[in-house]
């Protein structure tokens, strides 16, 4: 890319000042600037033409590269004469390294070789379809195609790559059912209808998995079972939004398991270890406060006339503050279903305070400030029911039981 200033400076000689002279400078320097400018932009130009045709992919020595950028503006310009000198001899470069490639990867010995070919065959077809369907590209090339070789290799790497997966497949362990996974999901990219690939799919899936069962957490007592539900609910919603935290995890409910005869690798167990719900506290407290400002208390008479009296004023203020406070442990025990080993092991607490505040007064409501008159209009609540109060304590608690139980599994 070029990229530049242009300074024009005109350089006067303050004493021997010619109005003319300048004016003739002023002319001279703006058409500098201008064939400066002209010869910049042509330059641009024909940089971005040799980049899209193609020349300096070719000349890299990236030919399918220079084949592609060559059709494509043709595609746009059916004249461009430099794309019509690169394309003849891009596609025969590229079909010449293409098919030394292939013959190659035939003769290797080395797994996957047919990819390797059928990679090959498949960028050679791409260049025929391509430049079969530009007309001005075929009057430079007629291409060939390679559609029944590429058969031949396609149906060659797919039982390669079949047969390695099912390889895999039998050794019945985690990883190999991974492995065996990603490379039935390889055959499945380049033959989707080969033989039952989409069936081993979801048996490799199964088999590189690790497979969990998340109880739900109980609670031992009548009071709180109704409660009690809502974490269950929030338990049943999360293994219906995240059945795969990722490709690998498998979360199931204990119903869920036991249907299909379930050995699962972990077990996650929840138990609320300790709570406490509705306890109460109420806070007492007695002052006498003043006005700030004076105020009207009376009339006097003084001198024959009545005058308004003022002063401050007191009242006495009983202030009432109920506290309830609920909270709770949570703990999670991830077991290895195998060993019995326990493999992390986490305590989740929560804690919900309601408040309610109440006073009245005794003496005049002018001695008190807007707060405290607006808290004796305000009377003594009942706190919710025990069921809610359980409820608000656990939000928190599965927020972190969530979190924490995503980082365990990120890696696995």
């Amino acid at each position: 890319m070029l990229s530049g200033n242009l300074i024009l400076v005109l350089r006067v000689n303050p004493n021997s000042f010619d109005k003319d002279l300048i004016q003739t400078q002023i002319k001279i320097s703006m058409k500098t600037v201008i064939k400066s400018l002209l010869t910049c932009l042509i330059t641009l130009i024909i940089f971005s033409s040799c980049s899209k045709s193609g020349t300096k992919a070719l000349e890299k020595g990236d030919y399918y590269g220079a084949v592609l950028q060559a059709v494509d503006k043709l595609k746009k310009d059916i004249d461009n004469d430099k794309s019509l000198e690169v394309l003849p001899q891009a596609y025969q470069y590229a079909s010449e390294e293409l098919l030394a490639d292939i013959k190659s990867a035939k003769s290797a010995n080395q797994q996957f070789r047919w990819e390797r070919a059928l990679d090959g065959y498949a960028k050679l077809n791409n260049m025929h379809d391509l430049i079969a369907r530009c007309m001005a590209c075929r009057r430079a090339v007629s291409p060939k195609s390679y559609f029944k070789e590429a058969e031949e290799a396609r149906d060659l790497a797919a039982a390669e790559r079949y047969t390695y997966a099912t390889e895999m497949l039998k050794k019945n362990t985690i990883e190999s059912g991974r492995e065996a996974f990603d490379s039935y999901q390889t055959l499945f990219d380049f033959a989707p209808n080969y033989k039952d690939v989409r069936e081993k799919l979801d048996e490799a899936l199964f088999a590189g998995s690790y497979h969990v069962v998340l109880e739900q957490p109980q609670v031992n007592s009548r009071t709180y079972e109704i409660s009690n539900k809502y974490f269950q609910d929030r338990i049943d919603e999360f293994l219906r939004e995240n059945k795969r935290m990722n490709k690998f995890i498998r979360f199931y409910s204990p119903a869920e398991a036991k249907d299909i005869s379930l050995k699962p690798d972990h077990v996650v167990h929840l138990e609320f270890v300790d709570f406490i719900v509705g306890e109460t506290l109420i806070e007492k407290s007695e002052s006498t406060v003043t006005s700030e400002d004076s105020v009207k208390t009376g009339t006097a008479t003084i001198r024959g006339s009545k005058v308004d009296v003022y002063d401050k004023v007191t009242a006495k203020l009983s202030k009432n503050r109920k506290i309830v406070n609920s909270k709770g442990i949570l703990a999670m025990e991830i077991i290895d279903f195998q060993t019995n080993r326990v493999l992390s092991k986490d305590e989740f607490p929560g804690e919900f305070t309601w408040v309610n505040e109440w006073a009245s007064y005794n003496g005049d409501e002018r001695a008190l400030s807007k707060e405290e008159l607006a808290m004796t209009n305000k009377k003594e609540e009942l706190p919710p029911a025990p069921q809610q109060l359980f409820v608000e304590f656990c939000k928190p608690i599965y927020n972190q039981f969530t979190s924490r139980i995503r980082r365990f599994y990120q890696d696995y």
